[in-house]
């Protein structure tokens, strides 16, 4: 009776250990066949030849886990075959010369001089459509003592989970200036949020004009805007994350990266440049789900403080307000315009 009990118990664990390694070995197999789809060289045909000539050792290896001498051979092929699959991974580096899209083509130059900040291009394109479209860069300068706030945007382009987002700066002249880390896409190239995870694209952090990064979203995408003014950053505070923003920007330009759709994305670049200001915030999965960002920084009280996130998020959704304000120099007041925690105006 216990030698039989041994030998279940055996048999449940040996079922348990080939379950785990076939799932592993099918777990890198599946990470290989993206990373060949997305960076084997050639045309789609010679990808698509790259990932079924993967798929045979991978097959290999899965069955190799079941079998009644578990084919350690097999197992042994596949471990050298993704090894060398890590070491071409490896060689993928990211690049700053590549023919790029008119919209990332510069990436932000600026530099702080005392209490100006100076940069070079901010983005200001007038949009009609997402090929239509005047490219316009200009050089801008900003008072840095004569910041007074900045806002959390938010655009939802794939369901409740997922936006893109901002931070707006406003200063006293009436002035909004936002940055967004961005994927940094080429010529007729289109994102993918699968291709985020496997270094298809690299990042690239933009300075623009308010009217011009809002309204492709809204008007020209078709996503869906919100924004919200952020409580708790005094103006040294704000002028502090200014000072990393840039401080951003020229690293990216000394040392490029690729853009994570997980780890490295326009929500962990800011969640990373406040934590530097404000130490010890904490780790939430909805840095990760960016659509309920909000949520969080309510959480710790960094939103307009006695008002439910429901309702500001009710009150903060300015997508017919921002498709209604067209090219006017009023834009950034009147999609503020009944925000929590702004005035009646809607002034930065």
């Amino acid at each position: 009776m216990l030698n039989g009990k041994k030998l279940r118990l055996r048999g449940v664990l040996r079922s348990i250990g080939c379950t785990m390694l076939a799932l592993v070995c099918l777990g890198m197999g599946i990470w290989g066949g993206f990373a060949l789809w997305f960076h084997f060289p050639g045309n789609m045909a010679a990808r698509i030849a790259a990932v079924l000539v993967w798929c045979v050792p991978t097959i290999w290896a899965v069955r190799a886990g079941f079998g009644p001498k578990r084919r350690w051979h097999s197992l042994a092929v596949f471990g050298v075959l993704f090894c060398v699959m890590l070491v071409w991974w490896a060689t993928i580096r990211p690049q700053q010369d590549r023919a790029w899209a008119d919209d990332v083509a510069q990436p932000l130059h600026a530099r702080i001089e005392g209490d100006r900040l100076l940069i070079d291009n901010v983005r200001n394109f007038h949009w009609r459509t997402e090929n239509d479209y005047d490219v316009r860069w200009e050089p801008r300068q900003y008072d840095l003592s004569q910041v007074r706030s900045a806002d959390l945007i938010l655009s939802y382009w794939m369901g409740p989970a997922i936006a893109h987002t901002l931070v707006s700066f406003g200063f006293s002249d009436g002035r909004q200036l936002v940055f967004s880390l961005e994927i940094r896409k080429e010529q007729d190239e289109a994102f993918s949020a699968l291709g985020g995870f496997f270094r298809k694209f690299e990042a690239v952090l933009v300075a623009a004009d308010e009217r011009d990064i809002v309204q492709v979203r809204s008007n020209v995408r078709g996503e869906d805007v919100y924004l919200y003014r952020l409580q708790g950053l005094d103006r040294e505070e704000m002028k502090a994350l200014l000072h990393s923003y840039v401080a951003s920007a020229q690293q990216l330009q000394q040392a490029p990266r690729f853009y994570n759709t997980l780890i490295s994305n326009c929500t962990t670049v800011v969640f990373e440049l406040v934590r530097q200001i404000v130490p010890g915030l904490p780790l939430d999965y909805r840095l990760l789900l960016s659509g309920y960002l909000a949520d969080y920084v309510g959480s710790i009280g960094g939103l307009t403080a006695g008002v439910p996130v429901e309702r500001l998020r009710e009150l903060g959704r300015i997508t017919s307000r921002a498709r209604a304000a067209g090219d006017g120099p009023d834009f950034s007041a009147r999609i503020r315009a009944g925000v929590p925690g702004i005035d009646g105006g809607g002034s930065p």
